[in-house]
């Protein structure tokens, strides 16, 4: 799909045909929309298809008509297979325009079109691309603030049940982080080396800004490293934990095994073909009976004080 925006009179207006200053936006192309793009704008099939690799790094690359920005974004896993993860968004900068490609609708995107994100302009190149790249930090922080209060819901629940369940929610948890740092400091070599290049232009009033997205890229970084050693470490923890449970209830069944075989010792001795205490006392069944609960309750006795259950 290709939108083309462009703002007119401080509103974003959506263009039926390009002109100077148009944000071009594409999510989930088509081959044909790939042809029409390259063609329309001069820009090379395999630049145009980079965006909409999964795998593809962050990276920042100049042609000759055109810069290449890719930079991971956070999303939500809508296949469940995990809470989090990243895709790459892909930014190209020309003279005459800027656009955006995502394999995929992403709510980065969508803040600009519905103006959740005010006071934008899609001729103010390099002050747009700073925003788009502000707005993915934030991202960033708001799922990680999300994590950690899933895994303290989780902690909360494993602190009850000890189940499986949730130490598998907290390593998909844990690998929703790896994700996120190994994105963020990706993007982060991105960040700096738009600092140094010439090819974007940037304005006096751009540089606050753009120190911005430094400090809340870094911010980012910081938090997911924090989160994941605490996720990590309370995995272990609770780990640790379910074994030793296990192991007390082994222990447990044990002991109660070796003293319910108490009475079959017994029977079994008497009901062999030899001489036997007792053996022609017809109260004798009692006394045994009576011997084996003392034994029984001896045995329990013992096994309390040394705290074997």
């Amino acid at each position: 799909m290709i939108k083309m925006y462009k703002t007119i009179n401080d509103r974003l207006e959506c263009m039926h045909s390009f002109e100077a200053g148009t944000w071009i936006n594409v999510e989930a192309p088509t081959a044909n929309e790939i042809e029409y793009i390259s063609k329309t704008f001069h820009i090379a099939p395999e630049d145009l298809r980079a965006g909409l690799d999964e795998e593809e790094r962050a990276h920042i690359n100049t042609e000759d008509n055109y810069t290449i920005i890719i930079v991971d974004v956070p999303i939500k896993d809508e296949e469940g297979i995990h809470e989090y993860v990243t895709i790459p968004m892909e930014i190209i900068i020309s003279n005459n325009f800027i656009m955006t490609i995502c394999l995929k609708q992403i709510d980065l995107v969508q803040d600009f079109i519905t103006g959740k994100v005010k006071t934008f302009y899609t001729f103010k190149k390099t002050r747009f691309i700073l925003q788009l790249l502000y707005k993915n930090a934030s991202y960033y922080l708001q799922y990680l603030r999300s994590i950690d209060k899933a895994g303290n819901r989780i902690e909360q629940e494993l602190s009850k049940s000890m189940r499986n369940k949730e130490l598998i929610q907290l390593l998909e948890l844990e690998k929703s982080l790896v994700y996120f740092t190994t994105s963020l400091r990706a993007n982060e070599m991105v960040l700096e080396k738009m600092m140094r290049m010439e090819n974007i232009k940037q304005y006096p009033e751009d540089k606050d800004l753009l120190e911005d997205v430094i400090i809340e890229n870094k911010q980012a970084m910081e938090m997911a490293s924090i989160y994941s050693s605490i996720l990590s470490e309370t995995r272990d923890a609770f780990a640790s934990v379910i074994s030793n449970n296990l192991n007390v209830v082994m222990k447990t069944l044990t002991s109660l095994t070796i003293i319910l075989s108490i009475p079959t010792m017994i029977f079994s001795l008497f009901g062999m073909n030899v001489p036997l205490p007792f053996m022609h006392d017809p109260k004798a069944l009692n006394y045994i009976l009576l011997g084996c609960v003392v034994l029984i309750i001896m045995g329990s006795i013992v096994m309390f004080r040394k705290k074997m259950f």
